[in-house]
């Protein structure tokens, strides 16, 4: 045996093994230097970055879209997006769609399947336009998961009743006062004529004749009238003061079964209401086609002194109607009493828009939880706050406890006042600032909001289902809309309004009453 080649091959092996130890620890080292810089370049501070994970990759964005209603002109800045982002750990494309042309582009989306991820609905109405899609299972069922999320389990029972379909849960509601119904009036005009603020029918009869016939603001000239009205029978003034008639809230029981709240006595009391007013002035003759904008501005201008809607337009109104007479004092009032003796208002089912999540966009239960996730933290105090009132110290400032808007309210308007269509639950589930208001009227018409929670007349087919109403309810309604119309105007009278209902009935209504009743 060659003994020299055996020692020199000893030696080769020795060396080798020498060398790949080396070549090891050289590559360990590289590594460990490459994940130093990563560290330092993603934290800016030599350290790990903000908020990193241990799992792998949890630390990324959520990237999702949400088609949402914007109330304004214009579409926001990223400002307030970017703190919502930083908060709730995700990458967010809002696409922001003009309230109103909502329902055509939600409708084209969803023929088209080309929802986002998390869809608004706008409305109830538009909600009950989905319900066949729903029971097609072509939304999520979100109800199960709630419990699993710390803030979206707070949402409001009763609330979240109301917008189930069959029993189970599909959405998140935005959060509404039950009732923001009442009188706006012009109180210097009240005090000028020795007025209280009314607290019957007939004392709102009495003010609004008058405020007509009076000379309220003392020119000495027939330039006045009572009630300002527009072309909307639910947001405008009939039906509240059909509340405090007593009428149904849209169905009523009676006769042992549900029917709507045209064919009640007290519906047509209401019309008779509207039709001695119409009669003699006391409210503007064109109100069936009179504008919202319209409307208003007969407030603002000193041509009318009395608005029967929502209570926290007091505000809005007060700043328009200032510029044109800085003398001019509003108040509000919600209690009036019907002839029965009794005050009773129509409430909404508390929520005032929803969002669902289409199995189309959202593939995964993994993907759906994530976006629950983003919700649940939407209902945090922090980023709840962010939505729907912008950046302390920019936007809004913190007076005993309330948010109060800057004094520029057109940067509020155009970077903040958007995100309000994301808001999740209210400030009772969701913990944001309530408004802290220095007018004293519009603190007063929030107060009003909680005092009506103690007179609501609540919707009972809310939670019930009609096909043919859902087919068919918008068409056979402008039935009744025309007629209430024709018979305050004169045009009919009660054996032709009758012949209407009649022909809502025949066309269609008698399937809803029975469907309606047949699902209670």
């Amino acid at each position: 045996m060659n003994i020299w080649r055996v020692v020199n091959l000893s030696k080769w092996k020795k060396l080798l093994g020498i060398m790949m130890l080396m070549f090891l620890l050289l590559v360990a080292a590289a590594c460990s230097d490459s994940s130093s810089e990563s560290g330092s370049d993603s934290s800016g501070d030599g350290g790990s970055s903000e908020g990193e994970s241990t799992d792998s990759g949890s630390d990324e964005p959520y990237a999702f879209s949400i088609m949402a209603n914007l109330h304004t002109p214009e579409v926001p800045a990223d400002k307030v997006l970017e703190k919502i982002e930083e908060a709730t750990n995700t990458d967010v494309e809002i696409q922001w769609v003009p309230d109103n042309n909502y329902e055509d582009r939600l409708n084209t989306a969803f023929a088209t399947n080309s929802l986002p991820e998390a869809v608004f609905l706008k409305n109830q109405t538009t909600f009950v336009q989905f319900r066949d899609a729903i029971e097609d299972e072509q939304f999520w069922e979100i109800g199960p998961y709630l419990e699993e999320f710390e803030n979206l389990s707070k949402l409001k029972e009763n609330v979240l009743d109301n917008t189930m379909v069959n029993g189970k849960l599909y959405t998140l509601y935005q959060g509404r006062p039950l009732s923001r119904q009442g009188i706006i009036y012009r109180k210097d005009w009240a005090d000028n004529l020795g007025l209280e603020a009314p607290t019957t029918t007939e004392e709102f009869m009495e003010m609004a004749r008058a405020f007509t016939e009076d000379d309220p603001d003392g020119n000495g000239q027939d330039d006045t009238f009572g009630v300002t009205d527009r072309s909307d029978l639910v947001y405008g003034a009939f039906k509240t003061v059909a509340s405090w008639f007593g009428t149904p809230n849209y169905w009523g029981e009676k006769d042992g079964q549900l029917q709507p709240e045209f064919m009640f006595d007290e519906y047509v009391q209401t019309m008779d209401f509207f039709r001695e007013m119409h009669e003699n002035g006391y409210i503007n003759q064109d109100f069936p086609v009179t504008s919202k904008t319209d409307q208003q501005e007969f407030f603002k201008n000193g041509t009318a002194g009395l608005y029967v809607g929502s209570m926290g337009d007091v505000g809005s109104l007060k700043d328009d109607a200032i510029a044109i007479n800085p003398d001019v004092e509003f108040d509000v009032h919600n209690y009036v009493e019907g002839p029965d003796g009794e005050f009773g208002i129509w409430a909404i089912p508390g929520y005032g828009n929803l969002v669902m999540f289409p199995k189309s966009s959202v593939e995964t239960e993994e993907d759906l939880k994530k976006i629950l996730g983003f919700f649940d933290k939407m209902m945090s105090p922090e980023v709840a706050n962010y939505a729907y009132w912008g950046i302390e110290g920019e936007h809004y400032e913190l007076v005993d406890g309330a948010a109060k808007v800057t004094d520029d309210s057109a940067l509020f308007e155009r970077e903040v006042k958007p995100f309000q269509a994301l808001e999740i639950g209210e400030p009772e589930t969701n913990g944001r600032y309530v408004g802290y208001f220095d007018y004293e009227p519009k603190a007063k018409s929030e107060e009003l909001f909680i005092d009506n929670e103690n007179y609501l007349i609540e919707d009972p087919t809310v939670p019930l289902y009609s096909e043919t109403y859902s087919q068919d309810g918008a068409r056979l309604q402008q039935i009744i809309t025309d007629a209430t119309y024709q018979y305050i105007l004169g045009q009919i009278d009660k054996d032709g309004f009758d012949a209407a209902v009649e022909d809502w009935k025949s066309q269609g209504g008698d399937a809803i009453i029975e469907e309606f009743n047949s699902s209670n």
